[in-house]
Order: C-alpha cells, then sequence, then structure tokens
C-alpha cells in the first residue's frame, strides 16, 4: 500500500504553495504597499501592476507544477479514488476548486491587464486603452475581489489536501475500501 511518490507530490505541493503564498502576499503586500505608498490612483495602478506584472510568470510555473503533480497523483492513486470510500468525493471537490481557482487567477490578469493599460504612461499603452475604454472603477473592484478569491480557493485546496493526506493512512484505507466493497454487494443483493 505504501507506495512513494516524492517527485510529483512535491511539484502538487510545491506549486500549490506558490500559487497560494504569491496570491496572498499579492493581496495583501503588494496591493497594500502600492496603496500607501503610491499616491494618485493611477500610480497606485502602475505600481501594483508592475508587481503583478513579475509575478505572473512565476505563478504560472507554479499553477502548472501542482497541475502536472496532481495530474501524476491521480494517475498513481486511481484504485483508491475508485474502491476507497470518500475518496471519490473529495477529489471531485478537489477538481471542482481547482478549476474555480484556475478560472478567478485568468479572470484576476485580464482585468490586471486592462487596469495595467488604462494606468499606463506609455504613449502605446495609452493609445490601446483608448481603443478598448473599460470602466476603470469597476475594472478595480473587480479586480480586487478576484485577486482575493484565488489565496481563498487555494487556501480552500490546501485544506482538502490535507484530507487526502488523512484518507490515504492505512487505518483509513482499508475500512474506506471494505465499505465500498460492501456498499456494491449490497446493491447487487
Amino acid at each position: 500500500m505504501s507506495e512513494r511518490n516524492t517527485a510529483i507530490r512535491s511539484l502538487h505541493d510545491l506549486g500549490l504553495a506558490a500559487w497560494f503564498g504569491g496570491s496572498l502576499m499579492g493581496a495583501i503586500g503588494l496591493n497594500g504597499a502600492a496603496q500607501d505608498e503610491g499616491g494618485t490612483a493611477a500610480l497606485r495602478d502602475r505600481i501594483s501592476s508592475a508587481g503583478w506584472a513579475k509575478w505572473t510568470p512565476v505563478n504560472a510555473a507554479a499553477i502548472g507544477a501542482h497541475l502536472f503533480g496532481g495530474g501524476g497523483l491521480l494517475a498513481v492513486n486511481a484504485h483508491r479514488v475508485a474502491t476507497q470510500q470518500g475518496v471519490t468525493a473529495s477529489t471531485a471537490a478537489k477538481t471542482a476548486v481547482t478549476v474555480a481557482a484556475l478560472a478567478a487567477t485568468a479572470y484576476a490578469r485580464v482585468l490586471g491587464k486592462k487596469v495595467e493599460m488604462a494606468s499606463s504612461s506609455d504613449p502605446a499603452d495609452t493609445e490601446k486603452a483608448a481603443k478598448h475604454p473599460i470602466d476603470l472603477d469597476k475594472a478595480r473592484r473587480q479586480l480586487a475581489c478576484a485577486q482575493w478569491a484565488v489565496p481563498a480557493l487555494t487556501g480552500c485546496l490546501v485544506v482538502l489536501n490535507a484530507l487526502h493526506g488523512e484518507q490515504q493512512r492505512p487505518s483509513e484505507q482499508v475500512p474506506g475500501m471494505w465499505e465500498r466493497v460492501r456498499s456494491a454487494t449490497h446493491l447487487m443483493a
């Protein structure tokens, strides 16, 4: 029962840790510092946008590592997902929350790019922003919500990871598999 999957588990966990931690630090630290030190709304937007833009490639790598590791863990634990009671439900919940976190991350990036373009001092960006005008105040509000949704959702993933870890204990696996078999045979009878 105990097979080691250190590399894929590490990719999964380190990727999630960076995704969660980076988004939480950005929402609190980066946006807070821009708010405190920025002066005008446009300058606050530029400071915050510059920081988020620098984080984007690291965040993309973290998300990729998490997804790759998660796929690997799902492959090596497919038998548990199929046979151990409770694992299918927690895996489905984790998948749904992951999709929601990915959507929130993508939405935050799209909104962030719009705010970045609208507040840029670069004439080329100003010209591009003028071709696609946005309600900047509305975009800022939506961006703030999306940037807080990401650490909330990835925090839920951390909790679901803890649940999966508990479900891997031998004391959980045997009764869970036995209950699944018992339920299946009871339905056939």
